[in-house]
């Protein structure tokens, strides 16, 4: 997923939001009140985590890579009166402890650190909530642990390097078709030889309004919390030029033919009007993990806790109440 930077969604305020306020009521942004929070050392590093709540516990993934856990405050708070909400900010993010080179920020790492927090935070199991970047973690997590997650939620996510390079296609393309302008001064850059990792090509991309790839009502970028994400662990793992051509770890990541194999209860959900995780690619999770459910938010774009709230609520409700069958622990 692209970079969401504090810049990005002002900008997105700005632009979308004007020419939206005509046709539609404004929203506005709840101020965040932070769960009770602390440290786990994990791996060798301390991770910030948040908690809330009582009952099984629902770790969440954020995106990215880079993002920070607040984006998913403050719709999870809603399910705290059944499950025990566990956010965090993954190495490099938010408050948790920073590598000293950019080569220690890793795919693989971030998957061992998400067992190394079960693992501080006392879980025998645990109910795995990936969106975005944070689904790939969650997929990789399930398949090499799965006896420790009871569910599997998977929002707006990507199952292989492939698919996400179709993400930067197709969020270049609505670039070049909606802001030529913008565009002409990317491709000069481009050409001098600068990729999407410097400064003056994040300043270009960031120019662009939100709503362009990831909300159906761009009216709603107001309700995504102003924390920045980390461009640091973004590039690191997604590669240097990750806006136009994915590299990294993510590029060689291809979770297709194992899909099929998880046997824990899945929820797979998409967004109609996300022109990041595209439905073109979304439906064929239907087709490499058959045993899922699957489900198409229609007025949604990357995150569909924002834009339909209460269906959100409603199915996720619905998801984490079915019984889980008994599996054998390792």
């Amino acid at each position: 997923m692209k970079r969401i930077s504090t810049l990005t969604v002002l900008l997105a305020l700005g632009v979308c939001c004007a020419i939206a306020a005509a046709a539609r009521p404004q929203t506005s942004r709840a101020p965040i009140k932070h769960p009770p929070g602390a440290y786990a050392n994990v791996n060798g590093i301390k991770l910030w985590y948040e908690t809330e709540g009582q009952g099984e516990p629902l770790v969440l993934v954020p995106g990215g890579p880079g993002d920070p856990h607040t984006v998913f405050h403050l719709f999870f708070s809603r399910l705290a009166d059944r499950q025990r909400i566990i956010y965090f900010d993954e190495y490099g993010v938010g408050k948790s402890d920073r590598a000293e080179s950019k080569s220690e920020y890793s795919f693989a790492r971030d998957v061992e650190n998400l067992e190394g927090l079960r693992k501080a935070l006392g879980l025998s199991k645990m109910n795995l909530l990936g969106q975005s970047y944070g689904g790939m973690v969650a997929q990789a997590y399930a398949l090499t642990y799965p006896q420790f997650v009871d569910r599997l939620i998977l929002i707006d996510s990507f199952y292989s390097g492939d698919m996400w390079q179709a993400n930067d296609d197709n969020a270049n393309r609505e670039m070049q078709t909606q802001y030529p302008e913008v565009w002409a001064k990317v491709m000069q850059l481009r050409a001098m030889g600068q990729r999407s990792s410097s400064p003056e090509h994040q300043e270009l991309y960031e120019s662009v309004p939100l709503g362009l790839f990831y909300f159906y009502d761009a009216a709603k970028a107001s309700l995504l919390p102003d924390d920045p994400s980390t461009a640091d662990v973004y590039f690191a793992i997604a590669g240097e030029d990750a806006d136009f051509v994915i590299g990294g770890d993510i590029a060689k990541l291809d979770f297709r033919s194992d899909l099929r194999k998880l046997t824990m209860p899945m929820l797979i959900m998409a967004g109609r009007y996300d022109r990041i995780s595209q439905p073109e690619w979304s439906v064929k999770f239907q087709t490499y993990a058959p045993q899922a459910e699957f489900l198409m938010m229609e007025q949604s774009g990357h995150f569909p806790w924002i834009e339909e709230p209460e269906k959100t609520l409603a199915v996720l409700r619905n998801f984490l109440s079915k019984p889980v069958a008994a599996r054998k622990s390792p």
